[in-house]
Formats: structure tokens, C-alpha cells, sequence
């Protein structure tokens, strides 16, 4: 079976640049799937875990933006913006809520693979962190492992799932119903249950909580110094 470097989803209305991306994206040993339309790409987005997003700002329905910007908090995926020329505060508008980049039309598609790669190797880098410390924790997460105070705990995967999460964001506010989607369980008192397992590997006093706390009314965040 062949490898691809990376699953992409190209959301653009016009079919011509849609089916052009993905030919060119396709010989450069990506795997492509495609979206006319920004509902139909959240459709796609719920259901398949994309590398990144190669999104068209102005479609009929709902734009580029505004679909960046719903899913802001909860898409971890880098978004590229295709935008037309001078639409200069789009582009501005789009990197603040959100996208990574954008690509004004018309483009060379090689420029396009070339911006591909480059956030794509930023996100390895930063994945490739698996080693975090703060306080007299030391969480390693390729080895399933917290050290704290010479002890080590073991944590599993829906564990290192959450840890992963937050610590990729730290400071990031998260509800119980954005965890929920991200490990597949819709019961808030199990995710509150998961909370207080990881405060009692993470915590001096899993109580009173310094790193990982409660924001009533909010979820969760991760505090690290």
C-alpha cells in the first residue's frame, strides 16, 4: 500500500482550481479529498482527522472564515486560505482567528506544495516534543509515563490523549464536550473522573489543583510554568 505524506482536504467551489490542486497535490504524494462547499467540508471534517486544510475564502453559503472561525477551538488542523487578490483584510482577518496561511489567487501550484511543506514540518517539530517538565513533574509521553517526586505513574491512552491536548496549548481553555469529541465519551462525570486520576499523577494536592484546574462554567485548563 502506498505511504502518502499526508491526508489534505481542498474545500474550493470553483472545480477547475479544485481539480487541479488535487492532481498536483496527488503527484506530490499526497492524499487529497476534496469539498465544494464549507458545509460540506465540516461534514468531512467531523468524521476524517485531516493534516492540514487548503480552504477557499469566498464560496456560496457559508465562507472560509467563518468556517475557520467556528472550528478555532476545537480543529486542530493548520488551514491554508486561498483568497482572492486584494483581499487584504481577509487575509489579515483570517490569520487572527486562526489560519496558519494563505495563497492568493492565482497561484502556482508549486508554491502551494512548498507552504504545505513547510507547516507540515513545523507541526512534526513540534509533535516531536514528547519530553514536558514544569514544577517537579516530568511527563514523557512516548513512554506513557509522569515522574513526579522520584515516583512514577503510568497513564493509558485516553490519558496521554488529554495530556497531549492541553499541553500543545497550554493556558487554552477546554469544555468538557470539546474533550468528549476528542477521546469518544459523551458523559461529562467520566471526563471529570479522567481530570482527577491525571491531578493525582500531576498534583502536589490534587484538591486544590496548581497546573491542571477547574474554570467553572468553562472545563478545563493546564497551567505551566
Amino acid at each position: 500500500m502506498k505511504k502518502f505524506e499526508a491526508h489534505i482536504l481542498v474545500v474550493d467551489d470553483d472545480n477547475r482550481i479544485r481539480d487541479l490542486v488535487k492532481e498536483y497535490l496527488n503527484e506530490n504524494n499526497y492524499l487529497v479529498t476534496t469539498a465544494n462547499t464549507a458545509e460540506d467540508a465540516q461534514e468531512k471534517v467531523n468524521i476524517i482527522k485531516f493534516d492540514l486544510i487548503v480552504l477557499d475564502i469566498m464560496m456560496p453559503g457559508k465562507s472560509g472564515l467563518e468556517f475557520t472561525n467556528e472550528n478555532k477551538n476545537k480543529l486542530y488542523t493548520p488551514i491554508i486560505l486561498l483568497t482572492a487578490k486584494g483581499e487584504t483584510e481577509e487575509k489579515i482577518h483570517g490569520l487572527e482567528i486562526g489560519a496558519d496561511d494563505y495563497l492568493s489567487k492565482p497561484f502556482e501550484p508549486k508554491e502551494l506544495v512548498l507552504r504545505i511543506k513547510n507547516i507540515l514540518n513545523k507541526t512534526k517539530i513540534k509533535n516531536i516534543k514528547r519530553l514536558i517538565e514544569f514544577g517537579n513533574v516530568k511527563i514523557d509521553l512516548s513512554k506513557h509515563i509522569i515522574l513526579k517526586d522520584k515516583k512514577e505513574f503510568k497513564i493509558n491512552a485516553t490519558e496521554k490523549t488529554i495530556l497531549e491536548l492541553m499541553i500543545n496549548s497550554p493556558g487554552k481553555h477546554f469544555s468538557r464536550n470539546e474533550i468528549g469529541k476528542i477521546i469518544n465519551l459523551d458523559k461529562e462525570r467520566s471526563i471529570d473522573v479522567i481530570i482527577t486520576r491525571l491531578r493525582k499523577k500531576i498534583e502536589e494536592d490534587p484538591k486544590n489543583p496548581k497546573y491542571l484546574q477547574t474554570l467553572r462554567g468553562e472545563g478545563y485548563v493546564l497551567w505551566i510554568e
